[in-house]
């Protein structure tokens, strides 16, 4: 499996905002999801927003109309452009693809911690 990377986490106040960026140490063939996936302390992993080619964009309710996923498929890169972040944002965001044949590929993780 080849590793992802996210960068792009910090610290934001409320309101603020960021973009988080994802792609894989190499190019990976037959991708057709794009997705970011967030677990907060204490909590579990959930599925923030996700691409799926053909079939369009899906957004957690918490998040639509703050939050935008987009791609560049050309270079494997997802992006998640994150507004008026609250406190319950707070979280390690991951970096999810999954490829033809169902082969699924994760980042470690990029910390968004939402403090004032």
């Amino acid at each position: 499996q080849v590793p992802l990377v996210e960068s792009g986490g910090g610290l934001v106040q409320p309101g603020g905002s960021l973009r988080l960026s994802c792609a894989p140490s190499r190019i990976i063939g037959g991708i057709y999801v794009m997705g970011w996936y967030r677990q907060a302390p204490g909590k579990q992993r959930e599925l923030v927003a996700r691409i799926t080619s053909g079939r369009g964009t899906d957004y957690v309710d918490s998040v639509k109309g703050r939050f935008t996923i987009s791609t560049d498929n050309g270079k494997n890169t997802v992006y998640l452009q994150m507004n008026s972040l609250k406190p319950e944002d707070t979280a390690v965001y991951y970096c999810n693809f999954v490829a033809l044949g169902a082969i699924t590929y994760w980042g470690k993780g990029t910390l968004v911690t939402v403090s004032s």
